[in-house]
């Protein structure tokens, strides 16, 4: 008899069959003496789509909502029914007596084996491999330490319960809400809340109305300089008053009223968890932030991280830290002085109370001739593990407060007493949290930086100075930054500080929007859908982003709900909340977003605004633009099927789909490729609601 396991991929797969001997290699899967290792390729089983309920939810209409299946089924993904079909043969052979779960340890790892072992039916008995890392002796202790099947019962439910309420909300809200306005609107419960943040940060910037400031500065005939004090904050939105104090200083001497030093330090940035490295990420590199979860999965799998989809930034006691260090031969400009100084790895990274499923990310091994994206996240994973053992970032700030004609002029300077652990990042600009900004605050040109590195000479109380010149700025306030995918993972994470309820704010302090496993794919999906569009760095609502929210419900673009929702799911995790109650809570919540929807009305998402190009052939109607190419509006609510998308493997421009429709015809199109691979031109017409080619003289065989 033989123990089948079950791994996410088949990178997974080998690592793990590599450590159990298992070197016969067949289709979709690896076979040893004991075991039979095969794989997943994500998700193998999914749930059914209304459809195959019912045939007549096919057709959308807002009578049949909301669709509440009484129990929610399963049907293999088409994409991978294959090697589905190849798991579910390996479950149920007779030669197998024992499977183990071998998919990551997580949450939705915990689902994609779930759904699979359901929908084949199996009852086989279940153990649990929980590992995060893929080193093989992480893999050998893992299997050391197998647990029950049964004691992941409720990660599962949680797992479920998370599926089913996606299904069950965002499907009958799509639905409800395409349906009341003739046009293709996803709906999500995490995706439209995120949504709000984007939209209300865009509405603050265009809301936003600038002023003009001044700045006073003196220099001084001693090298250095001092900025007026104005309103009490360095600056005034008075030019009068600025222009009077720089007439009224000019070439006058100042006595010294104050000098003041302050020893300060810095201390090395928490380890890892995955928001804080797709944030650094994408200050850094400008990755997107799924492009890090990604990266770092391939260096998880390719055994020289930790489990990156972990929302823990500390360590156990019983990790080894040093020799992790040791390993990283590549870094020895830095292990090397770790070695010879005796530091060990700063107590405050340690901390097993603070660790759920997974410690932190760290490195697990050499990287050898790694290259690319990966080196540079990876560099980001050892850097951020080095610097925790070296001392703290030490400097002085002073400051010099000059009188010159009763006018306060104000100078910083920075002296750094010991780089401690900046000293890693000596030629870069140290990553680390991004810090939120408020909606509404007002973003200013940043003079303290410069301010702060200047030398100052050294003063004591009383010393004159005398003002060589004085310049005066003329400065604009700014609108807030518009977010990008470092601040957008910072504002889901910390959802809960926008919540007004004081008790719901503390319960959401480690419950934001999404996970950190799900926030990557959450940004990709409002992507997709057309409701924002990335520029540089900076995340755009589109029109159809803004008008989508103007018509949502507020118990549906809220963090406060979808907050406690998140909550809930760990409640259910941790056994503090029947999943059945959960499953209630969510169908009551879907008829009303379902209600609420068909009330709902925007002038902004009327077909005609909603970025028509021109009338329907068919049916006269709008259509309009979407992802996928140009369609009628009315396909909903009348059926109409006229829809323009690739033709012979091109898709028209905006312009081409206008003269099409107002013109019945484009002029020569260059790009067509047929059947047979061939490039060709072509022009478009309109014939009875259907689009044909026009060829120009013996271009005609030129499609094939």
């Amino acid at each position: 008899m033989k123990t089948l396991v079950i791994a996410e991929k088949p990178s997974v797969s080998r690592n793990i069959a590599t450590v159990l001997g298992c070197r016969k290699k067949k289709n979709g899967y690896l076979e040893g003496d004991r075991h039979i290792v095969t794989w997943a390729v994500g998700h193998l089983a999914t749930l059914k789509m209304p459809e195959e309920y019912d045939p007549s939810f096919k057709k959308w209409k807002m009578e049949d909502l909301p669709i509440v299946p009484e129990k929610m089924l399963l049907k293999p993904v088409q994409q991978t029914q294959d090697q589905y079909e190849i798991v579910k043969k390996l479950m149920t052979a007779s030669e197998v007596d024992e499977i183990i779960c071998a998919t990551d340890a997580g949450r939705e790892g915990e689902l994609i084996f779930r759904y699979i072992y359901s929908l084949t039916g199996c009852k086989k008995p279940v153990q649990r491999l929980w590992i995060s890392s893929l080193t093989d002796a992480a893999i050998r202790q893992g299997f050391a330490k197998l647990k029950p099947g049964s004691s992941f019962d409720k990660l599962y439910d949680a797992a479920r319960c998370r599926s089913e309420a996606d299904w069950l909300v965002g499907l009958n809200a799509t639905r409800a809400f395409t349906v009341q306005h003739g046009t293709i609107l996803s709906v999500g419960r995490v995706q439209t809340p995120t949504l709000a943040l984007l939209v209300s940060r865009e509405k603050d910037i265009q809301n936003f109305e600038p002023r003009d400031y001044w700045e006073v500065r003196a220099e001084y005939a001693e090298e250095f300089w001092g900025k007026w004090k104005g309103d009490g904050d360095g600056r005034t939105f008075n030019k009068d008053s600025a222009e009077a104090v720089q007439k009224k200083v000019d070439g006058k001497t100042g006595i010294v009223q104050e000098v003041k030093q302050e020893d300060k330090k810095e201390r090395p940035p928490l380890l890892y968890d995955l928001t804080e490295l797709q944030r650094d990420g994408n200050k850094k590199f400008g990755y997107a932030a799924q492009r890090v979860l990604d990266l770092a999965q391939r260096l998880y799998e390719k055994k020289l991280i930790t489990y990156p989809r972990t929302n823990s930034r500390y360590l156990s006691k019983d990790i080894n830290t040093l020799e992790i260090v040791s390993q990283l031969r590549g870094y020895a400009e830095y292990t090397d002085r770790i070695k010879q100084t005796g530091w060990t790895l700063q107590s405050r990274n340690i901390n097993d109370k603070r660790i759920t499923d997974h410690h932190a990310i760290i490195p697990t091994g050499e990287p050898g001739k790694l290259a690319g994206d990966e080196a540079k996240v990876f560099d980001l994973v050892v850097k951020r593990f080095l610097c925790g053992f070296y001392p703290d970032h030490l400097f002085k700030v002073t400051t010099i407060t000059a009188e010159i004609e009763q006018e306060p002029f104000i100078s910083k300077g920075k002296v750094v007493k010991q780089q401690g652990w900046k000293e890693l990042y000596a030629a870069e600009t140290p990553p680390g949290g991004a810090k939120t900004q408020k909606p509404g605050q007002e973003q200013e040109q940043e003079s303290g930086q410069e301010q702060e590195q200047q030398s100052l000479p050294d003063l004591k109380k009383g010393d004159l100075v005398t003002v060589q010149d004085v310049k005066l700025q003329q400065k604009q306030t700014k609108p807030p930054a518009r977010y990008t995918d470092a601040s957008i993972l910072s504002a889901m994470e910390n959802a809960g500080k926008l919540v007004e309820d004081e008790e719901l704010r503390e319960r959401m302090k480690e419950n934001g929007l999404g996970t950190p496993a799900t926030r990557a794919s959450i940004i990709e999906r409002l992507l997709n859908v057309g409701y924002v569009e990335r520029k540089g760095k900076a995340l755009i609502p589109t029109a159809k982003g803004m008008a989508l929210l103007e018509m949502m419900p507020e118990t549906l673009k809220s963090p406060e709900l979808t907050g406690t929702w998140e909550k809930k799911l760990y409640d259910i995790e941790k056994g503090k909340m029947k999943p059945e109650q959960y499953i209630n809570e969510i169908k009551s919540y879907t008829s009303e977003i379902v209600r609420l929807a068909g009330k709902s009305k925007s002038k902004a998402m009327a077909p005609g605004n909603m970025q028509a190009v021109g009338q329907c052939p068919v049916c006269k109607e709008a259509v309009i633009e979407n992802k996928k190419g140009f369609g009628c509006s009315a396909w909903k609510k009348s059926g109409c099927k006229f829809f323009i998308g690739k033709i012979a493997g091109k898709k028209l421009s905006k312009k081409q789909a206008v003269d099409l429709l107002e013109q019945g015809q484009t002029k020569i199109i260059k790009g067509f490729t047929s059947k047979k691979g061939k490039k060709f031109e072509a022009a478009l017409k309109i014939a009875s609601g259907k689009i044909e080619f026009v060829f120009e003289p013996k271009k005609k065989e030129k499609q094939e």
